[in-house]
């Protein structure tokens, strides 16, 4: 017999298991990190600001997600936070992906759409990605935050973004998931910090 057959409870198991493992040790590890992210993107929101979101693969379904979260609600009906999705212009994605190329798929857009004081935030599971890197240093050029979410040793992204958040551990899945936690408790704080829920 092939597949996980007979071995299915300890698979489940240890799935969830280094799930845990992951879990507490992002706690552990990123309390200050998220506590400077959550005022970064405050600070940029009070100002009028707006937080740029972007990434590769299921880090590009993470950013949609969030700013889906801070546009039109967390858990709670509220006031629109601002923030934008740099990975869901098919358009703008594939001319500049054509026209220029992939690389500056995201520097593109953040030297188009973003501000000074505004906060660009890049996922990348590896911190290797030239498009996301891109994006960051282009965002310090006008003046915007470059922050991050990562896992392992942070690949480029250490010295390049400020605040850098990353998880402790180098199984994408695992990384993922924090992310999106780390996510959508930034989505929380950040609402909560503004007034826009009690």
């Amino acid at each position: 017999m092939t597949g996980i057959g007979s071995n299915f409870d300890a698979f489940f198991a240890a799935e969830m298991e280094e799930h845990a493992l992951v879990q507490r040790a992002t706690a552990a590890a990123l309390k200050e990190p998220f506590r400077r992210l959550v005022g970064v993107c405050v600070a940029s929101l009070r100002a009028g600001g707006k937080i740029l979101l972007f990434g590769n693969g299921g880090s590009a379904a993470d950013a949609q997600h969030l700013a889906a979260e801070l546009t039109v609600r967390y858990k709670k009906d509220r006031a629109p936070i601002a923030a934008i999705a740099l990975t869901t212009d098919t358009s703008a994605l594939t001319a500049i992906g054509n026209d220029y190329e992939f690389g500056r798929l995201f520097e593109r857009q953040v030297e188009a759409l973003g501000r000074a004081g505004d906060v660009a935030l890049g996922i990348s599971t590896s911190g290797r990605s030239e498009n996301v890197i891109r994006a960051l240093q282009m965002a310090k050029k006008i003046g915007a935050a470059a922050a991050a979410l990562s896992g392992g040793d942070g690949g480029r992204l250490p010295g390049l973004a400020d605040p850098l958040l990353i998880v402790p551990s180098r199984t994408i899945a695992r990384i993922q998931e924090m992310h999106i936690t780390l996510g959508q408790m930034l989505c929380g704080a950040v609402e909560i910090e503004l007034g826009l829920v009690p």
